[in-house]
């Protein structure tokens, strides 16, 4: 059985199965194709977790969480890491895009999936023959051919139905294993042998080239398109300028990135993969000098090396390290701010909302923040019951007004207090138009509360035809309901994924916020941007002093009855 994946056959068969139908479709139906590179790489991702004792089990049991996991990224690095995400990226666009899969698309998941493939043998095999050679290159020579006739083996409806089919085997089988004893000393056993397989398998050097000045164009082409942006017109990559420090006086742009008008919203400086992105910096910045001079409109400028990208309004902010790319219409509204936006020093709170001093107080301090100090992160400790919620209610109303910001993300682990912010935003600030993304998913409205996991979903699955519903660039603000470390360790890949500015709420005193997180919200042990104790509340005559009450506790002489 000729194919690309053959070397995976002795250690890992069920993969190579996988692995296998995905190159057989990768021309002839490339929607099926790139569903079975991404459920390869998902069954690899769960081998790993099962047989490398290094990795710790993510806060979720998908694929999204897996790769996101701290010890797992350690592990695969950013080159490898990328390959993922684009198999991962495809194969969702796959079973929930409305859009032709093409070809290369099949064909670049496939490309990825085996250099996944390589890296899994030369870090854990325990065979030769499951060790790819150092010469092995991926041959496109090896996928059949498409015949004009052939139509597709499924739909887009019937792969969403085996997807569902499939995770819910899946899901019964991984049950099972837990249940039975005899299945966790197999995975004893495989994880000491793994020990050993690693240890000698890491004393060889890897020779493989994973490619990755490839991987690097086609990770920025993807994260540009999932942004919106169709890349269709020549003037979209290596747009000639001139005036450059050049011997010829030209310059060739990457990516420019237009908007409707023709002017340009965007550079995109892509540096080679192994260098730095920020060695671009410089170069894009020359870019916009002669774009701005041209055009009359001073672009946005991004900086990549395919896995690291920095995002950079010289005009406003410092650079800032970001997930991917904004959409068009966040683009033209970070360049409009640059005009409409207002102080909010010389901005009214309005009382209606709040009325107490430091409610007001704390507005201002994250006002402050925001606006002289320019940073992008606030954490405010006030008491339970001094207002907390109606307090962020009035901040959001001063940003907008002040278009700071346009649409907000209001985070809680519970589903009460999910529909406890979303009420609380309809009774005093109803032009926000709340929507609760836990029972509406396709609410849209100007701010939105969710709880954790169902965020984690929606980054994950929610599409439109032109690209994800939720960009990094979606929310303005995201607002974080009782902030602590364990929120940020588990539900981490949300704040990296959103390029927002952020405020943290919490009632735990602030001499026992633990110092992980302030160092979330880059301040200083014990010094949040405001706080409001317990003690103030009581004094100022807002709150009362608790009372102990005993409680006595049933003994097992008297066990509770039940009916």
């Amino acid at each position: 059985m000729a194919g690309n994946f053959v070397f995976l056959r002795s250690d890992w068969p069920e993969l190579f199965g996988e692995a296998h139908r995905a190159e057989r479709l990768a021309r002839t139906d490339p929607r099926v194709a790139c569903f079975y590179a991404r459920r390869t790489l998902e069954l690899t991702a769960r081998w790993l977790y099962q047989a490398d004792r290094t990795l710790r089990t993510p806060y979720k049991d998908d694929l999204n969480a897996r790769l996101h996991e701290p010890t797992f990224k350690s592990l695969t690095g950013p080159v490898l890491l990328a390959k993922m995400n684009v198999i991962r990226n495809l194969g969702n666009e796959a079973v929930h895009g409305r859009r032709v899969v093409p070809e290369r698309d099949a064909v670049a998941a496939v490309r990825e999936l085996f250099h996944v493939a390589c890296w899994l043998g030369w870090t854990y095999s325990r065979s030769v023959a499951s060790r790819p050679a150092a010469n092995l290159r991926f041959d496109e020579a090896l996928l059949p051919q498409r015949q004009p006739s052939s139509p597709p083996t499924q739909s887009r409806a019937e792969l969403k139905q085996l997807a569902d089919k499939l995770a819910a085997s899946d899901a019964v089988l991984v049950d099972e294993r837990e249940r039975s004893s005899a299945l966790q000393d197999e995975i004893d056993a495989l994880r000491a042998e793994i020990v050993k397989a690693k240890a000698i398998n890491q004393s060889r050097p890897d020779l493989h080239d994973y490619d990755e000045q490839h991987t690097r164009d086609r990770y920025v082409d993807l994260l540009l398109h999932e942004a919106g942006w169709p890349l269709d017109k020549e003037r979209d990559r290596e747009f000639e300028v001139a005036g450059m420090p050049t011997p010829s006086g030209k310059g060739y742009v990457d990516y420019v990135l237009w908007n409707s008008d023709g002017r340009p919203l965007a550079v995109v400086e892509a540096k080679r993969a192994r260098r730095s992105p920020r060695e671009g910096q410089q170069q894009a910045k020359l870019y916009a000098d002669r774009l701005e001079a041209v055009y009359g409109q001073r672009p946005l400028i991004y900086y990549t090396n395919g896995f690291e990208h920095w995002y950079w309004d010289d005009l406003r902010n410092p650079p800032r390290q970001v997930e991917g790319f904004h959409a068009r219409d966040e683009l033209r509204l970070a360049i409009r701010r640059r005009t409409i936006r207002q102080s909010l020093a010389d901005a009214t709170i309005k009382p209606e909302i709040v009325e107490r001093h430091y409610q007001h107080r704390a507005i201002r301090r994250i006002a402050e923040a925001f606006e002289l100090h320019n940073q992008r992160k606030a954490l405010i400790v006030m008491a339970t019951g001094a207002g907390k919620t109606r307090t962020v209610i009035a901040l959001v109303d001063l940003l907008q007004r002040c278009n700071w910001v346009k649409r907000v993300l209001f985070l809680a682990d519970r589903n009460a207090l999910v529909v406890q912010a979303v009420n609380a935003f309809k009774q005093h600030l109803p032009s926000s138009s709340p929507v609760n993304l836990v029972t509406e998913r396709d609410g849209i409205g100007r701010v939105y509360a969710s709880t954790y996991p169902t965020m984690m979903n929606l980054i994950d699955s929610a599409r439109t035809s032109e690209g994800r519903r939720f960009g990094i660039g979606h929310f303005d603000l995201i607002v974080i309901d009782e902030a602590h470390r364990s929120v940020y360790q588990k539900y981490r890949a949300i704040f990296s994924y959103f390029d927002a500015m952020l405020v943290g709420l919490t009632a735990t005193p602030r001499d026992e916020v633990d110092r992980d997180t302030y160092g979330l919200f880059d301040l200083e042990p014990g010094v949040p941007t405001d706080w409001y104790s317990l003690e103030e509340a009581v004094e100022g005559g807002y709150l009362v002093p608790y009372r102990a009450v005993s409680v006595p506790l049933l003994s097992r002489r008297h066990p509770v009855r039940r009916s």
